[in-house]
């Protein structure tokens, strides 16, 4: 019998939940989103009752709904439950997050933008496309989107980039130097999305390997990410 040396076995660490911070404080600023950055801040000095930012995902949205959310004391609304959520509104400010991420209520949204226009209050919309490309049909409701703000933001440049996965570091009390943060912004995908799964995976690493985050791990593991092995078998 040939006696093979068996792999050490891996010491996976525990998920422990790390919170994605979502203050104004922690919010990086760039030219790709500081558009939306300063309508957030003008509220409630709004050029209408409905705004809808549009951006890719990953490209901080929900960072900035829940800054506006926590500010303004607005209601979250169910994007698929518009009509149960609209009893309880009241004078209150509403937050639909990814509104178009399904089919979209129509007749609950343009109920909704009524109730919102009488009350003279406000009602923030997020979502991936422009209204334009929602594939709505109800004319009335197309009447109000195109009445409503819509801002852009756009994917990250490099200055956002590099704050926002310096941030998530920072998120997990994980020190890198400056140096490995610029490499993994020239490396990956333009998406806060992708940032976020590199972050988690070079901690997971570094965690179960007990080393620290260099430029050798992340090249290692944004290139093991490129071939389709980003995600560990548990």
């Amino acid at each position: 019998m040939t006696d093979q040396k068996s792999d050490p076995p891996r010491q996976l660490p525990l998920d422990l939940g790390h919170g994605t911070g979502y203050s104004r404080d922690e919010l990086v600023v760039s030219g790709t989103n500081s558009q939306a950055v300063a309508l957030v801040d003008r509220w409630p000095d709004w050029p209408s009752p409905v705004v809808v930012l549009a951006g890719p995902a990953g490209s901080g949205k929900t960072h900035l709904a829940s800054i506006w959310r926590s500010r303004a004391g607005a209601v979250g609304v169910d994007a698929g439950r518009i009509g149960d959520c609209m009893a309880s509104l009241g004078a209150r400010p509403a937050l639909i997050d990814d509104v178009d991420a399904g089919p979209v209520d129509e007749e609950g949204l343009f109920h909704l933008i009524n109730a919102v226009r009488g009350a003279g209050s406000t009602l923030l919309l997020t979502a991936r496309r422009f209204p334009s490309a929602w594939g709505v049909r109800l004319p009335d409701l197309v009447s109000r989107l195109k009445a409503a703000a819509t801002v852009e933001i756009h994917e990250p440049d490099d200055l956002l980039l590099a704050g926002v996965i310096a941030k998530l570091f920072a998120d997990r009390q994980v020190e890198v130097e400056p140096h490995v943060v610029q490499y993994l912004v020239r490396r990956i995908e333009r998406s806060l999305a992708t940032a976020m799964r590199v972050v988690e995976r070079l901690d997971r690493t570094a965690l179960e390997r007990k080393t620290p985050i260099t430029r050798v791990l992340a090249a290692e593991t944004v290139s093991a990410m490129d071939e389709g092995q980003g995600e560990l078998e548990i």
